[in-house]
């Protein structure tokens, strides 16, 4: 038992080292993670900071006048131009000058005053329908604060019912929040997937793998002895991740760092697992690289990291259940904004277990087929 233990931190410390001996390779390993976790923080967001609208105010009113005020002290919207005719208004869509534009009736203040609705028109450029839809609930946040303080202001009665939003582990609803921890997982994944599957591809193209046939090495210590370096950079890139997310965006921290690290250690076993069944079956690192890349762009897209999974067809929600890094992203979602712990994380722990165990019983089963 010693003796193989001996010989797997061996094996160990040879991957690592012909790994990080390259400072090209340590280089690409270490700084890839830290800026794509930058590009997708500000890049990768739902969020409008920006919107420039133009406006057609018919009514011209002191009411209008402060609705209008609201929108330009808002920080997000800035207003490009003040139309005076209603042919104007396709031009500003057409040409991507504004991406609303609002039309205030004649009869805008006259209407609020006798209690009657008052309507606003407001024509956003659907062409990308999700920031349309974002910029028109942003419009309507200030309408609504705008109503009940003109209902306030001139003892009109509003509604009986008003409907208070509050927003549980991100208050502000900022896209990087959920975002960042996010990448703890995917970003983890595509290093270690393609670390891993390369790694006896590199043994055959190098002309080792048949040195490593003839040492006392059995195939379960090589299996382990290819599986601890790359667990081992996974984990350090999630620090890396981790820390970015603390440091730099500053995202608060609401688990337990030994939960995060303990669902984050299972799912790199699974994805070591399919990673090393990649490399039992590519002859070249060529090959390797390019079934990690094959495998990988399905688990993102089928991840829940862009679009929920409950908006997917039935089928490809059932496909989703043999996908890790699913599971990784809502452990380390849940564990990073709502502090759960590994009680509340089991039903997403033992999917990852079984995955792990069916990976690396195929790995293994594909290396030894590849030996004899």
């Amino acid at each position: 038992m010693f003796e193989a233990l001996l010989r797997i931190l061996a094996l160990t410390r040879k991957e690592l080292l012909a790994t990080l001996k390259d400072p090209r390779s340590r280089v690409s390993l270490l700084l890839p993670p830290i800026i794509q976790c930058l590009i997708f923080g500000y890049a990768a967001t739902y969020d409008l900071s920006d919107v420039p609208y133009a406006v057609l105010d018919q009514d011209r009113s002191p009411a209008s006048h402060e609705l209008l005020a609201r929108l330009d002290g808002s920080g997000v919207f800035h207003r490009v131009a003040n139309l005076d005719r209603a042919q104007d208004l396709p031009t500003y869509i057409n040409q991507r000058r504004a991406l609303l534009v609002i039309q205030v009736g004649q009869d805008f203040q006259r209407r609020l005053q006798l209690g009657q609705a008052a309507p606003l028109q407001v024509i956003a450029d659907g062409r990308n329908s999700n920031t349309a839809s974002v910029a028109a609930s942003y419009i309507a946040a200030v309408v609504e604060a705008f109503n009940a303080d003109w209902n306030l202001a001139h003892n009109q009665a509003g509604p009986s019912i008003r409907v208070v939003g509050r927003s549980w582990y991100n208050p502000n609803l900022e896209t990087r929040w959920a975002m960042i921890p996010s990448l703890v997982g995917t970003l983890t994944m595509l290093q270690t997937l393609l670390l891993t599957a390369m790694s006896v591809a590199r043994e055959r193209e190098q002309g080792t793998f048949d040195q490593l046939l003839v040492t006392p090495f059995r195939p379960v210590e090589i299996m382990i002895g290819k599986t601890l370096p790359s667990m081992l950079i996974g984990e350090i890139q999630a620090t890396n991740v981790l820390l970015v997310a603390q440091l730099w965006f500053r995202i608060p921290f609401a688990g337990s760092f030994v939960t995060l690290y303990a669902g984050l250690s299972l799912f790199l076993l699974a994805a070591v697992g399919i990673g090393l069944f990649l490399s039992a079956i590519a002859a070249t690192m060529q090959q390797a690289m390019l079934f990690s890349f094959v495998v990988m762009m399905p688990c993102m897209l089928l991840s829940g990291l862009t679009t929920p999974i409950s908006s997917m067809p039935k089928a490809l929600q059932d496909a989703t259940l043999a996908n890790p890094l699913r599971y990784a992203i809502e452990i380390a979602q849940r564990v990073y904004l709502e502090g759960a712990g590994l009680g509340r994380l089991f039903p997403d722990l033992w999917p990852m277990a079984i995955i792990a165990v069916v990976t690396l019983s195929a790995a293994a089963w594909m290396f030894r087929h590849r030996l004899q």
